[in-house]
């Protein structure tokens, strides 16, 4: 009996020093675990924050290529890529010129129904929904003969608002307008600009639906701006074609050497600052990771 008692003491010893060797291995592990999780979270917040930065000076060094410059042809922007190299990364840059798309605080009742007929819309609702426009930033209580929405159709409609009867402040806030469905904006926001200065887009930048509203021969257009691109070597440096408005939307999408792909958008003017000594004023900035 008294071996026994000698040995049970030992035994329950062994055992406790297992479990604590367990539960100490089992800590170690999860802490490593969670080091590893925050270290991976960390490289991609960096790696994010990078891109991003990157996507910041493509938008910079596009500004600077918009530009005359007598030792380098500058770029057009009519949408076509071009392609640049920073810091390991590949930044395939796009822009646009604003004066090519729709404004649609300065569009009248005929150009918008004309581009909502030439994106496939039915003419009477065309007619209703471009109205419907023109009575969300107008003042009035009065709708255009051809239909439109004022504060008791949208009543009717069980909706808790009204027309804005101002200005539209983003493109967003087109959804709001009665009978838009988010298919149709969907459509409709790369042509639609609240920056361009005039009622009537310039056809020299603009897309084929905006073309096909302006009474313009769209696909003889395209064609013969595809042909001037290919004849330039597509994403090249090419001469001038056009003088652009000064005010552009810029897309930069950056891949790194791991394949991720960030993306910034920009609308941006050339107005020099004397307050903060930059070239152009970014009026609009969004940015994020490209989904996979």
């Amino acid at each position: 009996m008294s071996a026994c008692g000698n040995r049970n003491p030992r035994g329950a010893a062994l055992v406790l020093v297992l479990w604590l060797v367990a539960l100490l291995t089992a800590l170690v592990g999860a802490f490593a675990l969670s080091a590893r999780i925050e270290h991976l979270q960390q490289r991609v917040q960096d790696d994010t924050g990078r891109a991003q930065e990157i996507g910041r000076a493509g938008v910079a060094y596009a500004m600077s290529r918009l530009r005359a410059d007598p030792l380098r042809p500058p770029w057009q922007p009519d949408g076509r890529l071009y392609r640049w190299s920073f810091d390991g990364a590949r930044v395939d840059i796009r822009v646009e010129d604003e004066s090519g798309k729709i404004n649609i605080n300065l569009a009248d009742l005929q150009l918008l129904q004309a581009f909502l007929q030439a994106l496939d819309v039915p003419a009477e609702q065309a007619a209703h929904l471009a109205g419907a426009i023109v009575d969300w930033r107008d003042a009035d209580d009065l709708s255009p003969p051809g239909g439109g929405a004022e504060a008791p159709d949208y009543v009717a409609a069980g909706l808790p608002y009204g027309p804005r009867n101002a200005r539209f402040d983003t493109l967003g806030e087109l959804q709001r307008v009665l009978g838009m469905t988010p298919a149709l904006y969907r459509k409709m926001r790369p042509m639609l600009s609240l920056y361009g200065r005039q009622a009537r887009p310039d056809p020299r930048f603009a897309k084929g639906p905006v073309l096909t509203a302006l009474g313009l021969d769209a696909a003889l257009m395209l064609a013969q701006r595809e042909q001037q691109q290919q004849g330039a070597g597509g994403m090249s440096d090419t001469p001038a074609l056009a003088s652009g408005s000064g005010t552009y939307s810029i897309e930069c999408r950056v891949t790194d050497q791991r394949g991720r792909v960030a993306v910034s958008r920009a609308v941006a003017r050339n107005s020099r600052s004397v307050a903060t000594g930059q070239a152009y004023t970014v009026l609009q900035w969004e940015q994020g990771m490209a989904s996979q």
